[in-house]
């Protein structure tokens, strides 16, 4: 994957550039950069006035979960931990104003560290084990194999020679 130059790279064209050494497209030739790179960098520091590079923005939309939606729904689990996603996607929407999805509320409760499981320190029920099927499904398997073209009727007549 494509890396971004260093801001020292970036610096020393951009002083170079502010010096008058050369255009833009030879200053690129000579540093070892696209043209478009330089025109980038060179509009950048129009804009921002800053050599070094911008830092990076977050991706992708703004979560519509606030950081007191984020408590809310702590505080919900904790009340009660047995709720399913749609009850507190309900809860959401009608007690915070929050409409949200339920692959999105699956997702923001993971980043709070959060979970919707079943504890597992209890024993399993009886019920499942009661409930094995007895009888065979009618069809029955053979224990050995029938072995056609098999070489056992030419060996024997081998023998007989």
């Amino acid at each position: 994957m494509a890396r971004a130059y260093s801001d020292d790279l970036r610096c020393k064209f951009l002083e170079a550039h502010e010096q008058g050494e050369g255009s833009l497209s030879k200053l690129a030739a000579r540093f070892h950069v696209s043209v478009g790179w330089a025109k980038r960098v060179s509009a950048a520091l129009g804009r921002t006035g800053k050599k070094e590079r911008p830092p990076g923005g977050k991706r992708g939309r703004k979560s519509r979960i606030t950081a007191e939606a984020g408590e809310y729904l702590r505080l919900q689990i904790r009340e009660q931990p047995d709720r399913t996603l749609a009850e507190l996607r309900e809860d959401l929407q009608r007690n915070q104003g929050i409409a949200i999805g339920m692959t999105q509320l699956w997702t923001v409760l993971k980043q709070m560290g959060l979970r919707l499981k079943k504890s597992r320190s209890t024993l399993p029920g009886r019920t499942a084990s009661e409930s094995k099927p007895s009888a065979s499904s009618g069809s029955r398997k053979r224990s050995t194999s029938i072995r056609r073209n098999s070489s056992s009727s030419t060996r024997a007549a081998s023998l007989r020679k």
